[in-house]
């Protein structure tokens, strides 16, 4: 791998674009687990340096630049300002919500442009996704003027926040009588926490992207408790935020996750350590038990108990070393450069562990115990649990987000298989980007070279438990499958809304009727296979096929068990899948009721 150039896998180009297709796959999976997507190191330096010097120095510059503190490098005396945390909260927000923060870049399928976000969301006719049908004045799948609005007046309000100077809180001295720098003012949170709701009813893209799940809590707590309740409960937040995604890893999935996301990391020069993480490289490329070990000890584990030491620790020695065991945690994550690239949230992650648990600590008034009442401590578990309970039995009615399942593996995902030359179509969308293809070519790819870097991610989802259940649909659905062009869902959508995060309901049947509307396929040249996330409780995972031009036109499941025991090129064929039911002009089908399959799955 070049500075400069990619590591493209050691193909003939010509001769592999004739391959079958899970041949390809074969091909893809066993190249991304020696040197995963091949990106130039070029590309992991501009991150680089954007998280240092946009993010994290930016961030701090502004925090104290305007809230009376000494220069930014003077740390020991801002680290444990609380006007400086709540800052780099709405620093955080305005940057994640402009679109250069989280999902930018190479990485996460924005070549050229690298930025999606505000170059879509401050456009009128792009998509917009409303997350509930039946919210009054949400009608519609495109944005105009209103919207426009709407977001713009978020972006302003949150950086009129950002930029003001602290105001004097009683309870603020009370705590910390020398503090001299004060809160974020109350009242200038309050339209920030209104418009963001306004926005993600309007369009569930922005919310999301905003990282409204974790931030808009954080937001609501700065406004309206006092400083020591405000301390505790932003604590708890943050552990409801790791043991959920700690929890969402028990099961068959997690353990998927781990050797694809090694093989991808820079940091990690060896192959014979990412080798080492499948059981038989290339002949089996299932996880190892090291891989195994790293998922379920250095993964689950640590997101259960370190942040329950956290919460509960009465000693400062033991709450230091969960505090550099979290720190190292998210550090990790972030060096291995995840394909959704949230480096920035990871590394605010880091330091909120070390501010939170650290600078206010359990035995000096912080603790849980110490919340001025049982029934605040009620409520806030509460508003914090209901999404992530909900969403782990139904996640079909919750986003993964809200639902904490970040990077468990258990997603709902998607992948798009083109008739000969339907892709263009998608040209005719209202949009700032166009298909992904045709920016790496804009970006100076070879166009045959351009293919393969885009079938490279559908070889990714293939390493993936549900990959190989959506691969097995599609060739039990399509017998020309080998003439079309298939596209992994994420990187799709990105270029049609300008956002994408490992959550499969942004391209559901909502965004395929919204496309549809413009691009005009025929019935037959677009068809996506779809599956939601795995219940709490269930053994299988729901799919639907999708045609663009007539709707869903299949139901069915397949078990989870089936789909991790197969390697990424199914080489014993589909694993079995069960239609549950078949719009009748496409055939005829048994119907099978969904509780009944999961009963004898």
């Amino acid at each position: 791998m070049g500075f400069t150039t990619p590591d493209l896998p050691k193909v003939d180009p010509e001769t592999f674009l004739h391959l079958p297709l899970m041949e390809r796959m074969r091909i893809l999976a066993t190249t991304w687990a020696e040197q995963g997507f091949g990106s130039p190191r070029m590309v992991h330096v501009v991150y680089i340096v954007k998280l240092i010097a946009l993010y994290a120095l930016g961030g701090v510059i502004v925090a104290t630049a305007t809230s009376n503190l000494p220069a930014f490098w003077h740390v020991s005396q801002w680290w444990n300002q609380p006007i400086v945390y709540q800052k780099l909260i709405l620093w955080t927000v305005l940057l994640e919500a402009i679109g250069v923060a989280g999902s930018w870049g190479p990485l996460a399928g924005k070549v050229k442009p690298m930025t999606g976000g505000i170059l879509f969301w401050a456009r009128r006719g792009t998509i917009r996704l409303r997350p509930w049908k039946w919210v009054p004045f949400t009608a519609g799948d495109r944005r105009g003027a209103f919207d426009v609005a709407l977001y713009a007046g978020l972006l302003l309000s949150v950086a009129v926040a950002l930029l003001s100077p602290g105001v004097h809180s009683d309870s603020l001295v009370a705590a910390l009588p020398a503090n001299t720098s004060g809160l974020v003012n109350p009242a200038l949170l309050v339209a920030p926490i209104a418009l963001l709701i306004l926005n993600g009813l309007r369009d569930k893209t922005v919310f999301l992207a905003a990282r409204g799940e974790q931030y808009l809590p954080a937001l609501f707590f700065f406004a309206v408790l006092p400083f020591v309740d405000m301390i505790i409960a932003l604590k708890l937040l943050i552990v409801v935020v790791w043991i959920g995604a700690g929890v969402s890893k028990l099961g068959k999935h997690f353990s998927h996750v781990v050797p694809p996301m090694v093989s991808n990391s820079p940091s990690i020069p060896f192959a014979w350590i990412k080798r080492a993480h499948y059981r038989d490289f290339p002949r089996d490329l299932r996880p190892s038990r090291l891989a195994d070990l790293m998922a379920h000890v250095g993964g689950t584990t640590v997101e259960i108990l370190a942040p329950l030491t956290l919460l509960f620790s009465p000693y400062p020695w033991l709450t230091g070393v969960a505090v550099a065991v979290m720190v190292l945690f998210h550090l990790f994550i972030a060096s291995t450069f995840p394909l959704a690239v949230p480096l920035e949230w990871n590394v605010l992650f880091a330091y909120t562990s070390v501010f939170l648990f650290l600078g206010f600590p359990n035995q000096q008034g912080y603790a849980v115990t110490d919340l001025s009442s049982p029934w605040l401590a009620a409520a806030l578990l509460a508003g914090l649990l209901f999404f992530p309970i909900l969403g782990n039995f139904r996640p079909d009615k919750v986003s993964f987000l809200p639902s904490m399942r970040q990077y468990a593996g258990n997603w709902a995902s998607a992948v798009w298989a083109f008739a000969p030359g339907a892709e263009a179509k998608l040209n005719r969308v209202t949009r700032s980007a166009a298909n992904q293809v045709d920016q790496f070519v804009a970006f100076g790819y070879e166009p045959l070279w351009a293919e393969i870097t885009m079938q490279q991610t559908i070889g990714w989802r293939t390493m993936h438990s549900q990959g190989r259940g959506l691969f097995s649909v599609l060739l039990k659905n399509l017998p020309d499958i080998d003439t079309r062009t298939v596209r992994e869902a994420e990187f799709t959508c990105n270029s049609l809304i300008g956002f994408n995060f490992g959550d499969g309901h942004l391209h559901n049947e909502d965004l395929i009727a919204a496309v549809q509307s413009e691009a005009r396929f025929e019935p037959g040249e677009l068809v996506i296979v779809w599956v939601e996330s795995q219940a709490w409780g269930s053994k299988v995972q729901h799919y639907k096929v999708i045609d663009a031009a007539l709707g869903v036109v299949e139901r069915g499941a397949w078990k989870v068990a089936d789909a991790v025991a197969e390697q990424p090129w199914l080489p014993n064929g589909p694993i079995p899948v069960q239609v549950t039911w078949t719009r009748p002009e496409t055939g005829a089908a048994e119907a099978v009721p969904r509780g009944e399959y999961e009963a004898t799955a």
